[in-house]
């Protein structure tokens, strides 16, 4: 049996690698009304990995993260944050435990500063010391943002807009990071700013499920994926030979 596998519904994750598991969906079915977006989707991510979720435009995967920050509330299936099932729980609750999601499209406070948008994402906090040191970590991950604590989020560059937006889900201080398009709309160079620090976030111990429309990028920055097919896990394993796949190739990295 090779690596990357076939996945039918209502199957198991892939192996964990190593590591203990932080997250698990396991057979999730997410509806819309009468369509179904979700199909026994499983997925595991392990604490101190970067997992990568590809797959065409409508595939689900939005959806995935959504319903794992609880903004969507599966109709089967289970979502367990280091075990403990959190499918059933509001999305503030979830995000206290600590999920933080960096949502397509930024959805900053435009009319907030750059420093109120960051505060924003430690509204759950009460160690001031701690919250004064992740400022300090995002500021180091960001320069740019130092420089511009005072100006308002809807007069940034879009690449700007993409670090603060990461800076306010790493201010939570979180379990693990769920960045939605990330390279969505920028310029190549601010493309590999943001991969950088995607990178130093996972150096530094961070847990993080990426959803990235850069396919090549993404399998280049994790060390596993998933690919998602009209809401069905299609296929897994190391992202190295899922990188090799010519089934990968062919659909998502245009070879």
């Amino acid at each position: 049996m090779t690596p990357v596998e076939a996945h039918t519904e209502g199957n198991g994750a892939a192996p964990a690698a190593a590591g203990a598991p932080m997250l698990e969906l396991r057979s999730i079915d997410v509806n819309y009304g009468r369509v179904r977006a979700l199909r026994g989707v499983s997925l595991t991510v392990n604490e101190g990995e970067i997992v990568a979720l590809i797959g065409s435009n409508g595939a689900g995967k939005t959806t995935t993260l959504r319903t794992i920050s609880g903004l969507n509330r599966p109709s089967r299936g289970e979502v367990r944050l280091r075990g403990v099932p959190i499918h059933q729980l509001g999305a503030e609750r979830i995000a206290r435990m600590g999920v933080a999601h960096a949502p397509e499209g930024r959805r900053l406070f435009p009319r907030m500063t750059v420093r109120e948008n960051l505060e924003m994402g430690a509204y759950a906090r009460t160690d001031r010391a701690g919250v004064r040191e992740s400022f300090e970590r995002v500021f180091t991950l960001f320069p740019r943002l130092k420089e511009r604590t005072s100006q308002l989020a809807g007069s940034l560059s879009g690449g700007e807009q993409q670090m603060v937006a990461i800076g306010r889900a790493y201010m939570s201080n979180p379990q693990i990071l769920l960045l939605d398009e990330p390279s969505l709309g920028l310029a190549p160079i601010l493309v590999d700013t943001i991969f950088e620090v995607i990178r130093e976030i996972n150096a530094r111990g961070g847990t993080i499920l990426l959803i990235e429309q850069n396919a090549l990028l993404a399998l280049k920055t994790a060390s596993r994926g998933y690919v998602l097919e009209t809401g069905n896990i299609a296929l897994s394993g190391p992202a190295q030979d899922l990188l090799t796949s010519p089934d990968v190739q062919r659909a998502y990295l245009g070879m």
